[in-house]
């Protein structure tokens, strides 16, 4: 990351948190699916995906009960509902929301892969600034997962 978008994501973060109306960052180049494989979290807290095998970053992946078709169009009612939400790419086997908080807009990226051969969804959930999230962005997944078992029947 250049010193420059360093810069500029501090002081995005600071007029947030002032609540001063400053537009949303850019959404990240890395994002999408490039080998079947969706982009690894950095190294701060402030990502989960089932790519990730540490600890901190990782989390198992969606169950894909009923089929591709299926699940991707439970997640897209489950996704739609959560507070914020807007989805910015749907093309049936990859989708990509844009969530933005109420309280100081910060955005957070949440892309959803089907995977076809394990039969699963592969996930990231990521905030666009910042170092920390709080745990945001693992508890939105942990809520999608129960709410894609009730919604499954399970």
């Amino acid at each position: 990351m250049s010193l420059a978008t360093t810069l500029r994501d501090r002081l995005g973060l600071f007029a947030r948190l002032l609540r001063l109306p400053v537009p949303p960052p850019e959404p990240p180049v890395a994002l999408g699916v490039v080998d079947g494989r969706l982009a690894p979290c950095p190294r701060w807290p402030n990502c989960v995906s089932s790519f990730a095998t540490d600890r901190l970053h990782g989390m198992p992946p969606l169950p894909g009960r009923g089929g591709r078709d299926a699940t991707m169009a439970r997640l897209r009612t489950i996704l739609g509902a959560e507070p914020g939400a807007h989805v910015v790419e749907d093309r049936g086997d990859y989708l990509r929301a844009e969530l933005t908080t109420a309280l100081w807009r910060f955005v957070d990226d949440v892309e959803l892969l089907w995977d076809e051969d394990a039969g699963v969804v592969h996930f990231r959930s990521a905030s666009r600034i910042g170092r920390a999230d709080l745990g945001t962005n693992r508890r939105r997944m942990e809520r999608i997962v129960a709410r894609l078992a009730e919604a499954a029947g399970t």
